[in-house]
């Protein structure tokens, strides 16, 4: 008992009685303790992740805070509370932290009184204390718990501007600031407990007392350091001090000498020229801005949107720590990188820095940008080696300082609604930042952003109709500002899709990559294999993220017929079916579909003006029309790839009444390799050919296709105009564009004859062809004015060796290709085969004179 009136030893008596196993019930908190919490009640309101606690409740817990501070341990005390977890205020098992408490911090804020004597302190006292009890106590089991609390995250719309200057930072701050940061953002306090650490297993090493508290408490702060990182960002630098660190990298100051050796001029006068491409490219990340600029956001998606949907976020905020995060969006609108900026920021996660075209460098619009962590790129700098060495290394520093990255890797906005061809340069820099110093895993996050309005529709009408691009200034903005405003783009959905490891494609194609990183003459024969890979996995599983909306159902429905008009109960079978199908042969685990049954689909569209309804004495009909139509082609693409196996077996059957199911897989596994390629599709081979067997099952069971008792090889469908040859078609439809590009290509090429055509020339015809062909038949298809489709197909017929290239530059074919046009008899109709033969140009047509183009 004389030992109770002492004060603590620093580490447990071993003389005295063991510990129970239990903890002990707690004791209740001093009267100004309870006093100092009733105080801070009506300034604190907390939110806490994740809502299950990720550790054991029934075992003893010790909660690890990043610092001292009273009004942490009183928020933690609370969020424990409300709950229902253990309190920080209760004693632990024996009391081996000697204070009646159970928890600890790994440093004191400035301001404390006891600072002085912290200086010197190489580890926690408590942490030594605990560990030493597990030495002395083998059925001590107490694990220890993380916990980050941030004061301050996300205010709401009616924060005054001035608390944006007392958020959440790395610098320990003094009592005043905290005092003044709770009073202010203490309404949007934010806590995470972390997966406990059992420090049982901590004493698996045989390694000395001192040693292994200071291990374990490296091991600590790591973790809550990438917590605090992930939530709030790495510790930034100022823009000038990181532009210094970008010009005095090695690299850059030999891009600097070369510069000056081919201007013939001083090192001086080549180091000014970088500086300046440096201080254009830099961001100049400005927290309380990008504060400031959530509450303006809040109000503008509130008026323009009627809801933003998130899913698969938790999945992101497990990878992220410890990991150099870069998102890798869907380029769809340039309202992509505010949108996801605003979403991460608003759930816990910190913005991140956004590689922006320079053409955004605006007056007013610029500056903004820039300190909302835009930094900018020029278009194609290929030809200038000094600004791409000073960009290189930009990269190379925010990939190795821990910053989160965003860039689009299609290069622009999609036109069409489909996915553009990956460009692999950001990726590039961002693979070989990460080779030259290896700090932390590089994970790029695919987003999928699914619009059901597009701010930019009649923009890109214009520029798919031929119009040249619009060049951005900062009057059309703030025009366009003020229109968007007005109007209503219905809902927004943002799916995060499966992370894609840069270490998994680098022991691919290079096991031995940290060897062959140190090569001496820096060439990396497999990089530009593990760039193309990254690429096209990041493409794969933003399709594998999509997400079906009304719009998209009904734009797929209608743009099937002729006159893009259904008969209402036609369409909500056709849209009943759509739905069973992605039901029955789900394309990813992350693909969302709306929870609307067909006739709340039709209503939905009908209030944000998709379709028009005539009533009609047989029934409604419901149409979309003039440029809504043409419009509605892009959200109809959106989604196309989900339904690209059932499409194919439906085109098979449009004009023939019964195939093999084997002739009908032979030639799906023909035409995989050009609709995997265009369409971004996740299968192999094999598994292309599984899905089409279980989708052809699928068909069977809809009653689309019968066999026969005594020959299940051979598939029929119906006869005649019945519903079922309606429906079938109605799905075919969504492919057959595609095959009409092919066939259009294919025909071309056969009838110019082998080595007549370059593939430039063979591009500018097929595009010659395709938009003849729409205006004639097909107004609402965009993407046959979309050059890069053909030029992406043209790519995919010399990859497959179905084409190449002779001395002269042009391009050479063989019988296969006969075959292949042959085999699309099977497809193709009778007369759109002949109309395209028809109109395909069989010579390259001389260009326009300046005065007749209209320039």
């Amino acid at each position: 008992m004389a030992n109770a009136q002492q004060a603590p030893l620093p580490f447990p008596d071993p003389n005295a009685p063991r510990p129970p196993a239990v903890a002990s019930r707690p004791e209740r908190p001093p009267l100004w303790l309870r006093l100092a919490a009733r105080v801070l009640r009506p300034w604190i309101e907390i939110s806490r992740e994740p809502v299950v606690p990720p550790f054991q409740v029934d075992r003893p817990v010790c909660y690890v805070l990043e610092n001292y501070g009273l009004t942490n341990l009183l928020i933690l005390d609370r969020a424990c509370r409300e709950a229902g977890l253990p309190s920080p205020l209760a004693s632990l098992p024996g009391n081996p932290l000697g204070r009646k408490r159970s928890y600890f911090a790994l440093s004191r804020r400035n301001g404390s009184a006891t600072i002085s004597a912290a200086k010197n302190k190489r580890h926690s006292d408590g942490l030594s204390r605990l560990i030493m009890a597990h030495r002395l106590y083998p059925e001590q089991d107490i694990q220890l718990v993380p916990v980050s609390i941030f004061v301050g995250r996300a205010p709401n719309r009616q924060s005054g501007w001035f608390s944006v200057l007392f958020s959440e930072n790395w610098a320990l701050v003094g009592r005043f600031r905290r005092f003044v940061s709770v009073l202010l953002n203490g309404r949007d306090t934010h806590v995470r407990f972390s997966p406990s650490y059992r420090v049982r297993d901590m004493l698996a090493e045989d390694i000395p007392h001192d040693r292994l508290v200071r291990k374990a408490q490296r091991l600590l702060r790591a973790h809550l350091r990438k917590v605090r990182a992930a939530v709030i960002g790495p510790d930034l630098s100022t823009r000038r001090l990181l532009v210094d660190r970008v010009l005095d990298a090695e690299p850059v100051r030999k891009a600097i000498a070369e510069q000056a050796r081919r201007d013939k001029s001083s090192y001086v006068d080549a180091w000014k020229k970088a500086h300046e491409c440096a201080w254009e490219i830099a961001a100049d990340y400005s927290h309380p801005l990008v504060r400031s600029l959530s509450f303006a956001l809040t109000g503008i998606w509130n008026r323009i949107y009627d809801g933003v949907n998130v899913h698969h976020m938790e999945s992101l905020k497990e990878t992220a720590p410890g990991h150099e995060v870069v998102y890798v969006p869907c380029h769809r609108s340039h309202m992509d990188y505010l949108l996801l900026s605003y979403l991460l920021y608003t759930k816990g996660m910190v913005p991140p820095h956004i590689a922006a075209g320079v053409n955004l460098n605006l007056p007013l619009i610029g500056p903004i940008l820039r300190r909302g962590g835009a930094f900018f790129l020029r278009r194609s700098f290929k030809a200038n080696a000094l600004y791409s060495a000073v960009f290189s290394e930009y990269v190379a520093q925010l990939v190795g300082n821990g910053y989160a990255l965003e860039y689009f890797i299609e290069g622009g906005r999609s036109r069409t609604g489909r996915l553009l061809a990956p460009k692999g340069g950001m990726i590039a820099m961002t693979v070989k930042a990460f080779l030259r110093a290896p700090q932390r895993p590089v994970v790029f996050q695919p987003v999928y952003i699914g619009y059901e309005r597009l701010i930019e529709g009649k923009s890109y009408l214009d520029e798919l109709s031929g119009q040249p691009k619009q060049k951005e200034t900062i009057w059309a903005l703030l025009k366009a500002a003020f229109g968007v405003l007005r109007e209503n783009y219905g809902k927004v959905t943002v799916n995060f899709g499966e992370p894609v490891y840069l270490n998994d494609s680098l022991l691919r194609h290079a096991p031995a990559w940290r060897e062959d990183r140190d090569a001496a003459d820096g060439k990396l024969p497999w990089l530009s294999g593990v760039v193309d890979e990254l690429a096209q996995n990041i493409h794969v599983n933003i399709n594998r993220a999509a997400d079906v909306n009304p719009v998209n159902l009904l734009a797929l429905a209608l743009l099937s017929t002729p006159k893009h008009a259904m008969d209402e109960n036609d369409l909500i079978a056709q849209i009943e079916l759509s739905k069973r199908i992605l039901e029955a042969e789900p394309y990813g685990p992350r693909v969302t579909v709306t929870a609307l049954d067909a006739r709340a689909v039709i209503a939905y569209g009908e209030r944000m003006g998709v379709v028009c309804r005539t009533s009609h004495p047989l029934g409604d009909v419901l149409a979309m029309t003039g440029e809504t139509a043409v419009l509605q082609s892009y959200f109809k693409n959106n989604i196309l790839h989900l339904f690209s196996a059932a499409a194919w077996i439906s085109l098979c059957f449009q004009n023939n009444r019964r195939l093999s199911r084997s002739g009908l897989v032979r030639l799906g596994l023909n035409v995989y390799p050009f609709m995997k390629s265009e369409l971004f599709l996740p299968w192999s081979d094999a598994e292309f050919a599984e899905a089409l067997n279980r989708t052809i099952d699928l068909f069977v069971r809809e009653g689309f296709l019968s066999v026969a008792k005594d020959d299940d090889e051979t598939l029929h469908r119906a006869p005649g105009q019945t519903d079922e040859v309606f429906h079938l078609r109605a799905i075919a439809h969504s492919l057959q564009q595609a095959f009409e590009r092919y066939f259009i290509t294919i025909t071309t090429l056969v009838k110019n004859g082998s080595g007549a055509l370059s593939a430039s020339q063979l591009e500018s015809l097929c595009h010659l062809t395709a938009q003849r062909l729409s205006l004639l038949y097909a107004p609402a298809a965009p993407e046959f004015f979309d050059k890069s489709l053909f030029r992406g197909f043209i790519g995919n017929l010399r990859e497959q060796k179905l084409l190449w290239l002779n001395e002269a530059g042009k391009l050479e074919f063989d019988q296969r290709l006969n075959e292949w046009e042959q085999d699309a008899r099977l497809v193709l109709n009778r007369e759109l085969r002949h109309t395209i033969q028809k109109i395909s140009p069989d010579a390259v047509p001389a260009k326009p004179d300046a005065a007749g183009s209209g320039l």
